[in-house]
């Protein structure tokens, strides 16, 4: 993961599978940002975990929370 930026925040992830994709949202329990991406059903969790929480970073900075 990138430079830990989330390290000292909780977040929560939760995985949904809709059909052949997967629903993953990640929500920085800090500010109550939400964020939610969709993957393919195939793909490893890891994977999806991360682009999630690379996601939610990337919200928090446009944000200027982080």
């Amino acid at each position: 993961m990138p430079a830990d930026l989330l390290q000292n925040r909780e977040v929560i992830i939760e995985f949904h599978p809709i059909g052949n994709i997967v629903k993953v949202s990640a929500m920085d329990t800090q500010t109550l940002t939400e964020i939610s991406i969709q993957g393919p059903a195939s793909a490893p969790e890891s994977t999806l975990r991360q682009n999630a929480i690379k996601r939610l970073e990337y919200v928090l900075r446009k944000k200027g929370l982080i």
